[in-house]
């Protein structure tokens, strides 16, 4: 029963970094990455999707990414959402068929902005992992109660959750750090 709570708080805790990772991937750094447009939300037929699902994305130049729509209907609901996407500041032009999305350079006090945004992003990835921790503690509280484990086995497991919980935040620390590197370099 322990080994069941350790594994799936573990999970949790693996997904809760992935997830954190991926948010950073989301914020810019002078380049047009696919990654960036990914998660922004299109409204596509009432229902709001992805533009990841919607359209395929290809670096044409540095800062310019040229987005193609699967379902040509789509065009203009796409341009209209990277429009009003405010972290990316994009401007869009539509030729018809495509997309293109221009970047524009950065500068140092919109560099700032991003650091600020990706340390928030760190902050809720910290806060996640607390929260997946502090389950993990009540289910075996809840074992401790009902008499299923012996008290050295749940010491030994509150001991390891906390571990792994300082294992997954300075893993987030250490990416933060990273992308915090990368978005002041100039």
């Amino acid at each position: 029963m322990i080994s069941e709570i350790m594994s799936s708080t573990k999970d949790k805790m693996a997904k809760a970094l992935e997830s954190a990772k991926d948010d950073f991937s989301s914020v810019r750094t002078g380049r047009a990455n696919p990654a960036l447009f990914q998660k922004i939300v299109v409204d596509y037929y009432g229902t709001g999707t992805p533009l990841g699902q919607l359209a395929s994305m290809q670096n044409i130049e540095a800062r310019t990414l040229n987005i193609t729509p699967y379902d040509k209907s789509a065009l203009i609901s796409i341009e209209k959402a990277i429009r009003d996407e405010p972290n990316l500041g994009a401007t869009v032009n539509n030729d018809g068929t495509t997309i293109r999305a221009s970047l524009p350079d950065l500068t140092e006090e919109r560099r700032k902005e991003y650091v600020k945004l990706v340390r928030t992003k760190a902050e809720d990835a910290r806060v996640a992992v607390r929260n997946i921790r502090r389950k993990g503690n009540d289910d075996l509280a809840a074992l401790k109660k009902d008499g299923a484990a012996g008290e050295d086995d749940l010491s030994r497991a509150e001991k390891e959750l906390d571990a792994l919980t300082k294992q997954t935040v300075d893993a987030i620390d250490d990416a933060l750090k990273r992308k915090e590197a990368e978005l002041l370099e100039v």
